[in-house]
Order: structure tokens, then C-alpha cells, then sequence
């Protein structure tokens, strides 16, 4: 252990009903060769922790091994941007399409799908100015992430039995719902983005015939039973409709053998994608503006 610098800062601790909070500071790069930065996005923290209380005061200090009291977390520590005061957003309509205490299996993994109407109460077209992404306070660390894709407007769904369940037992009453992905939020994203002040995401219409779909994959490698979960997405609605439309576009290439394959051992590998012309057809002649963009490839795309 290198103990030549002091780069981080106790700024008061606390114990109290059975916990421990610390608070502490430090650069995000110490530029000491022993920390590892605190970078944009996730970054994965170790911790460990004993039994006994230490006493500073006596001279010779022993640490007792922490035994399996030790584990990791995958944390956002810096936003990506500047989040948006509270004022900002306070007082919006907002639509929420969220789980309701929805009970997670106690599987290493599982991906779960439920279809959602736009409230009856908004009859017109309405621009959603700002989501935010409502992670369930009581299990942070369960949800991987959390997908909202925009059902095809040419298929009729049946308001009374919306599709709801594990997302590969209902693919076929999902189909219409599992192409146009809308927003998707991960680990270390943001909660609350904000869109460009001259566009908007429709969230209603006048018809009232708009359905999305949340598809959430949750990890609980310790197969935990009896876990509720209340996850999902608010969209706030902005008082007047935008001057532009948000909407999205995906391409890429599929992960299969036949189309995405990786040579065993191969230090670099590059995929060529291309797009064929239907999909730019509807382009309007002075382009498009991307205002936010989401490469999906794990661990293995740069």
C-alpha cells in the first residue's frame, strides 16, 4: 500500500440503526499512479469491510480480516451532463409507464416485457420535452437496464389484455412492440435527459392509439427470492408542441453466426454495416440532426 500522498479527504462519517456512511472527496484524476480515475459513465468499486470498531487513539491498530464481508458495485460517480434543477421539470404533466410492484424471479437473469397504453386523458398530440428513467430505490443494483420500444401503429393491440409477462414467453403478442426502440437506459446513463429546445417526442396523439412497451432485464445473481420491483419511465410533456418531431433510427449489424462472427484469438476485427436505400428514403433533403445516440456491442465494440 502506498501511503507517500494524501488524496482523499474525510468529510464526516455516521453511524446509525445498524449503518455506516462515510464522506469523503477527491479529484476525479489524482494523477497518482496508485488511484484509478474516477471517469464519465460506470465505474466498478470493490469494498470490504470488518466487525470491530478501530480505535484511532491507541497506537498500534489491528485490522481484522474481513472474512466474505467483501463484494463489488458497478456505480455512476459523474454524470454525463449537467442535470436539469428540479424547478425545470416541477409542475409538468407527465405521462409514467412504470412496472407496479411486479415480482422478479429468482433467476440469474431475466428479461421482462409489459405493453402500455398513452393515457386516455391526453386527446391531443402532446411533445414530451424530458424523460426520466424511475429505477426502484429498494433494489438499485437489480436492474442491468431497461429498454422503451414504440409499438407499429399498423396493429391493432387489445386494451383489456395488453401483453405482460417474461419477454420470451409473449414474442409472439410482442412482435409489433420489439423492432422500434425509442429510448434505453443502462448502468452509469444519466436518469433525466433533455431534449434540444426546438424538438419533442410525441408520447400522445389525438386518436389516442399509441402503445409502448418497457422491457427490463434484471440480474440477480444470487437468485434472491420474494424481490418487487416498480421500475419504468416518466416522459414530462411540455405545454406546447415543438417546431420538430424526435424520433429514431437503429442499424447495425445482427449478432449471428452468419452475419457476426469473431475469429478465435483476432487482437482487432472490424464490421463493416451498411444500410440499404429504404432506409434513408424518408431523409428530407437538408439531413437530419442526431441529438443523442446509444452504440449497443458490450464488452467487445470500441
Amino acid at each position: 500500500m502506498d501511503n507517500t500522498t494524501q488524496d482523499w479527504f474525510l468529510l464526516k462519517g455516521q453511524e446509525q440503526n445498524g449503518w455506516t456512511a462515510i464522506q469523503f472527496k477527491r479529484s476525479f484524476d489524482s494523477c497518482d499512479p496508485m488511484d484509478v480515475p474516477i471517469k464519465l459513465g460506470t465505474n466498478i468499486l470493490i469494498f470490504a469491510y470488518g466487525l470491530d470498531d478501530i480505535d484511532p487513539c491507541q497506537s498500534k491498530v489491528d485490522i481484522t480480516y474481513h472474512d466474505d464481508r467483501r463484494g463489488s458495485r458497478i456505480l455512476p460517480l459523474r454524470s454525463y451532463a449537467d442535470q436539469p434543477a428540479d424547478e425545470m421539470l416541477a409542475g409538468l404533466d407527465f405521462v409514467d409507464f412504470r412496472f407496479d410492484n411486479h415480482a422478479v424471479p429468482s433467476a440469474d437473469t431475466t428479461y421482462y416485457c409489459k405493453v402500455f397504453k398513452s393515457p386516455s386523458r391526453f386527446l391531443t398530440k402532446r411533445h414530451a420535452i424530458a424523460h426520466e428513467v424511475l429505477i426502484d430505490s429498494r433494489h438499485t443494483n437489480l436492474i442491468h437496464h431497461l429498454d422503451l420500444f414504440e409499438c407499429s401503429s399498423n396493429d391493432v393491440l387489445d386494451d383489456a389484455n395488453l401483453p405482460d409477462g417474461v419477454c420470451d414467453d409473449i414474442l409472439t403478442d410482442t412482435r409489433m412492440c420489439s423492432s422500434n426502440v425509442a429510448t434505453a437506459w443502462a448502468i452509469g446513463a444519466d436518469v433525466t435527459t433533455v431534449y434540444p429546445e426546438e424538438a419533442g417526442y410525441a408520447v400522445t396523439s389525438a386518436n389516442n392509439n399509441k402503445y409502448f412497451m418497457v422491457k427490463i432485464h434484471y440480474d440477480n445473481p444470487r437468485l434472491t427470492p420474494n424481490l418487487r420491483d416498480s421500475s419504468g419511465i416518466r416522459f414530462y410533456l411540455g405545454n406546447e408542441l415543438r417546431q420538430y418531431d424526435l424520433s429514431y433510427l437503429i442499424f447495425g449489424t445482427f449478432s449471428s453466426s452468419t452475419s457476426l462472427a469473431i475469429p478465435p484469438n483476432t487482437d482487432q476485427f472490424i464490421v463493416d454495416s451498411y444500410c440499404p436505400p429504404e432506409a434513408t428514403r424518408n431523409f428530407p433533403a437538408s439531413g437530419i440532426n442526431v441529438v443523442s445516440a446509444l452504440p449497443h456491442t458490450h464488452l467487445q465494440g470500441r
